[in-house]
């Protein structure tokens, strides 16, 4: 939720912000968060369902060519997990017997979730639409970074000691490497101070390898080289910062 109101709070910023300049032509620095929504494929798409981002990043738009050279860091995360990592646990009737003092002999109740993060860089170009506003048109850009992804495994009842600790780490699948990103869609930048956003769509290739010692489920380390994908929509929005020709910020 707490990421929810620091996206409302950006958003808040980029109407109220009190300078205005109609030139919007100079070198920008364009401050972003932004959210997504993703569908997996790949080896991703026999762990996960369906999983949502959130983060922010900034680029700078140069003033000759439109050139797009920026950063950005996402949260990931979903609800829909596919592969039970805590099947080697479970009772013939499916359950997860606790056993630490208080809850010996109760069923523990766990509750498993994606998390993950995407970490890179990204260069690309702004095809303009119109002679009148060179900073709206079409946007391209090509990127690369570090995807991460794992379980998260929360044992809401406390009795599970079998996943306690660190523990964990030989359940949660936690899987890392690099990763090729492509994006393709529309960016809006007014001539004064308004709405400025992109919106389109994101594509996400990773090569990514367990990275925990060792695999409680299968007893051995994990060396299954992986092939992740992710296919979605994201929207962004923008808070632009103009460095004008003598060297001024101006900011709407």
């Amino acid at each position: 939720m707490s990421r929810i109101f620091f996206l409302l709070y950006l958003l808040t910023i980029s109407y109220i912000c009190f300078a205005q300049n109609r030139k919007n032509t100079y070198t920008a620095l364009l401050i972003q968060a932004n959210y997504g929504v993703h569908m997996p494929a790949g080896d991703l798409a026999n762990r996960f369902g369906s999983n949502f981002s959130i983060g922010g990043g900034a680029d700078i738009l140069t003033e000759k060519g439109n050139w797009i050279l920026g950063v950005k860091g996402n949260n990931l995360f979903g609800k829909n997990v596919k592969e039970d990592v805590l099947a080697s646990l479970r009772d013939r009737d499916g359950f997860i017997i606790g056993n630490n003092e208080a809850g010996s002999g109760n069923y523990a109740l766990i509750v498993q979730r994606q998390r993950g993060l995407y970490l890179g860089g990204h260069i690309g170009k702004l095809i303009a639409l119109s002679k009148k506003n060179t900073r709206s048109g079409i946007r391209l850009t090509l990127g690369a970074g570090l995807l991460q992804h794992k379980v998260r495994i929360q044992d809401e009842s406390g009795v599970a000691n079998q996943i306690a600790g660190a523990y964990i780490k030989g359940y949660d699948q936690l899987s890392n490497g690099l990763a090729l990103e492509q994006f393709i869609g529309y960016q809006h930048i007014g001539l004064s101070r308004g709405f400025n956003f992109y919106a389109g769509f994101e594509f996400t290739q990773a090569f990514t390898n367990n990275r925990r010692n060792f695999n409680f489920a299968t007893r051995t380390k994990d060396t299954i080289k992986r092939f992740d994908a992710l296919l979605g929509f994201r929207l962004g929005w923008l808070i632009p910062i103009y460095i004008g020709e003598k060297g001024e910020d101006l900011i709407y």
